[in-house]
């Protein structure tokens, strides 16, 4: 099944349930307004869905329409929570051998996290609105998962019964923030501003046997300012869903809603590119003692998608760099 939200004016936009082949689209059933909504009453709302993303893929549903993604939000423009993993230890070995950096303890048995802002989330085609090039603009190539209602302390073989849909996300960095921000022990606050998704979010069956081991093993495909830049798999990630959704869970519950990311895709080896600029710059500082690659600036874009046999899985993030206005 694949739902997207739609742009209608309101904080949380139109839930609409969207074909295969993203080309079509057709308004949820009456009483799923959103998808908030749908997936905090998802036992109810899940079978009604799907009856409309069948009939929607067999060719009928009563008021189909082309589907549009400039006209998309992010799936879950608002969500209850927003906790991002660094679930690729291959991209943190770069970074710390790049900058001489000590091991952190427990890396390859305790997963890292941060908690984002979830209140403004940006659509696939939205402007990423920033103040100043000088904060080190970089893009972060990812996956994520929205899960139920999780209990607090639930293990990973349960945490994996509550992945409910998966997500396509671009988690923007401000890099010349990071060093400080991790330096006070609180962890990233300025570092991270809006989040952008993918249009659709698709239940984990869409994508067949590359859902495995509660990872997305897909390529994620990577343009920066129309030259490939990456397309690292999913399959590489040290700690899956399951993991992190555990990991979360350990002393607080997790509401329906929350998204779960995986950090930047990276994989082993120099053939399938990176998914951020920080791990490029890594890789040329270690290969010619400094790094090359700059960080983004007004007017760059940035393009990612996944494919499952050669077809869009979740529709692409298509976005450019500008400046934001300040208030007067």
């Amino acid at each position: 099944m694949k739902l997207a939200t739609l742009k209608n004016g309101s904080r949380d936009g139109r839930l609409v349930v969207v074909s295969r082949d993203l080309k079509r689209a057709v308004e949820a059933p009456t009483g799923l307004p959103t998808l908030l909504h749908a997936v905090e009453n998802w036992a109810a709302a899940a079978p009604r869905l799907q009856a409309v993303y069948q009939a929607l893929n067999e060719g009928g549903g009563v008021g189909a329409f082309d589907f549009d993604t400039r006209r998309a939000a992010a799936p879950l423009p608002r969500a209850p929570q927003w906790c991002d993993g660094s679930a690729f230890l291959n991209h943190g070995e770069l970074m710390q051998k790049a900058f001489n950096l000590e091991p952190l303890p427990d890396i390859e048995t305790i997963p890292l996290m941060y908690q984002g802002g979830s209140d403004d989330m940006l659509g696939p085609h939205d402007d990423i609105r920033l103040p100043d090039e000088a904060h080190g603009i970089d893009f972060e190539g990812e996956f994520g998962v929205i899960v139920g209602d999780v209990p607090l302390g639930c293990t990973a073989p349960f945490a994996t019964s509550r992945i409910l849909l998966l997500v396509q996300i671009n988690d923007v960095s401000l890099r010349a923030f990071g060093p400080r921000e991790m330096r006070t022990g609180f962890g990233f606050f300025q570092a991270k501003p809006s989040s952008s998704f993918a249009p659709v979010a698709v239940t984990p069956d869409e994508i067949g046997a590359a859902w495995r081991d509660a990872r997305v093993c897909l390529d994620l495909g990577i343009e920066y300012n129309g030259r490939w830049f990456g397309d690292p798999n999913g399959s590489e990630m040290n700690f899956g869903f399951d993991r992190l959704i555990s990991h979360a869970a350990a002393t607080r519950r997790l509401s329906a809603g929350t998204i779960i990311g995986s950090g930047t895709v990276s994989n082993a080896g120099d053939k399938k590119g990176s998914a951020c600029i920080a791990e490029r710059r890594a890789i040329e500082s270690i290969a010619a003692g400094a790094a090359r690659t700059p960080f983004m600036k007004f007017g760059d874009r940035v393009r990612m998608e996944a494919r499952c046999d050669g077809q869009p899985v979740f529709g692409a993030i298509d976005q450019r760099i500008v400046q934001a206005e300040r208030p007067q």
